[in-house]
């Protein structure tokens, strides 16, 4: 099963790059080859993609999430996935993120991205856009700081 691990420093503090990461219908903004999210209660997700030309859509549930500190989340139906994100203070003005997931790939193709280092970049990429997005904004477009136990 593949695995990407990275991590970016932005320059806003804790609370906002939490609560721009609990904005998960804004992902489409900083995420290449997310169409769209819809939020369809507190803990599920409806997402549509199209990368590499391959278009899916699969629901996720949020499994834990607790407010500055970590989002965590699988799917339920769809490509097998999982993933956390995890929030950790630097200073009063700088945040590090850090991304776990994993996944079983399905085709040929996926299996030689994933060997080559594919997956890697797009998580890297998706993240310094991220940055990007939320230091040019200066501050978040919402908040949600429900707090989800893990079961």
């Amino acid at each position: 099963m593949p695995s990407v691990e990275q991590s970016i420093d932005v320059d806003v503090p804790l609370s906002t790059a939490y609560n721009q990461w609990t904005q998960f219908e804004s992902f489409p903004h900083f995420m290449k080859g997310v169409e769209s999210i819809t939020q369809t209660d507190e803990t599920h997700t409806h997402w549509k993609t199209s990368i590499g030309g391959v278009e899916r859509e699969f629901d996720t549930e949020i499994t834990e999430q607790h407010p500055d500190e970590r989002v965590a989340w699988r799917s339920v139906d769809g490509k097998t996935h999982a993933g956390v994100v995890t929030f950790h203070r630097i200073s009063d003005t700088t945040t590090r993120l850090m991304v776990q997931i994993d996944w079983e790939t399905e085709s040929i193709t996926e299996k030689l991205g994933a060997a080559i280092g594919v997956d890697d970049a797009q998580v890297k990429g998706d993240l310094k856009r991220f940055k990007e997005f939320i230091e040019s904004r200066g501050g978040e477009t919402g908040a949600w700081r429900g707090d989800v136990e893990h079961p």
